[in-house]
């Protein structure tokens, strides 16, 4: 099977969840014999921290200059060197123009669409869009992202879909509880925040709500703490009482997974939120936020709260506090985390792929 990968995203960012879903199928598909393929990717690529773990053979890079990466990220690859039928799949919103390219795109969510504005916001979804109306195949990350497509580019041909979950990491498990926490909190005291603080993630809700429960506060992930936000947990928190950690590997955050009294997610919108699985594959429970796609991958759970306010959610939180109802809520969530993985995703993406080379052109 010819399949000419785009590691595009691998420039665009450091890290992220996106390059998290491409290194995690990149890491199975140079195992896999029954593939010949290639990558295209710029001379800067090892800037982000997935790729830097990726060992790819150099002879199946195609190698471009970041110096033109502003112009070329929004430019349809020819590859007029290819003269069989081939998939090409980017990692964000590129095609192929060469006739012999059956184009597949992933969508991931409408996070630009939904909440920014601008000039930024115009051109992203422009090239979104343009990649979605010429690609053969389209693959959305949750049902909710389906739908949220449907809503955006109503023409799309709904028989183009498919739905192909996110996995979470094997890295993610329950620990021996006599493990400790390298932080200076004791065990279960404090909540959990994950990821990016930008507005819709709803991090200052998060310090309201630690702050009413009196609870100490980790912060993993995001750009530095900004001074306003330190201002802010110092003064809603207090100063001993909060923790920033930054960007750590999969086995630190693990260790505060099993050690957290709770996960807290009040994202307004998500494609998906990997976090949320991480967290019950770890036993920690997630209280968050019952929209957008979080409702559909968080299972049997009665931690979704209904309101972005900070009494309804330390309601929710407080469910927590009975030890019964949370060891079931725990055993709930690991159960449901086991229906994620990225063996999984890559089964369902190789069926795509293989059902793609069939499309007649």
């Amino acid at each position: 099977m010819n399949l000419i990968l785009d590691n595009i995203v691998f420039s665009l960012q450091k890290s992220g969840g996106i390059s998290v879903v491409w290194y995690e199928m990149l890491k199975r598909v140079q195992k896999d014999i029954n593939f010949k393929s290639c990558y295209i990717e710029f001379d800067d690529s090892f800037q982000n921290n997935f790729r830097k773990k990726l060992n790819i053979r150099k002879e199946a890079i195609i190698l471009k200059r970041s110096l033109w990466l502003n112009i070329d990220r929004y430019l349809d690859q020819s590859l007029l060197q290819i003269n069989d039928k081939f998939v090409f799949h980017s990692s964000y919103y590129r095609i192929s123009s060469n006739k012999n390219a059956i184009n597949i795109t992933t969508v991931h969510d409408f996070t630009y669409e939904k909440l920014e504005h601008g000039l930024r916001k115009w051109i992203h979804c422009f090239q979104k869009s343009r990649a979605i109306k010429k690609s053969d195949v389209i693959i959305c990350i949750s049902e909710n992202t389906k739908q949220d497509l449907l809503e955006y580019l109503p023409k799309t041909d709904v028989n183009k879909i498919r739905v192909i979950y996110n996995g979470v990491s094997e890295d993610y498990f329950p620990l021996d509880h006599n493990l400790e926490v390298d932080l200076p909190f004791p065990t279960k005291s404090y909540t959990l925040f994950v990821g990016s603080r930008k507005s819709h993630k709803q991090f200052n809700l998060a310090v309201d709500v630690v702050s009413k429960m009196g609870m100490n506060f980790v912060i993993v992930g995001g750009d530095d703490i900004s001074n306003y936000e330190l201002n802010l947990l110092e003064s809603k928190v207090g100063i001993n009482r909060f923790q920033y950690v930054g960007k750590i590997s999969n086995n630190e955050l693990n260790i505060l997974y099993n050690n957290a009294f709770c996960l807290l997610y009040p994202s307004l919108y998500e494609g998906f939120g990997i976090p949320v699985i991480e967290a019950q594959r770890a036993g920690c429970p997630v209280v968050a936020f019952e929209g957008s796609s979080v409702k559909e991958i968080a299972g049997n759970t009665p931690l979704l709260f209904k309101e972005h306010t900070v009494d309804n959610i330390t309601q929710y939180m407080s469910i927590l506090y009975d030890k019964l109802t949370r060891r079931e809520i725990i055993n709930e969530g690991i159960k449901n985390a086991s229906q994620f993985s990225w063996d999984n995703t890559y089964s369902h993406l190789i069926s795509v792929y293989e059902e793609a080379l069939n499309i007649n052109k």
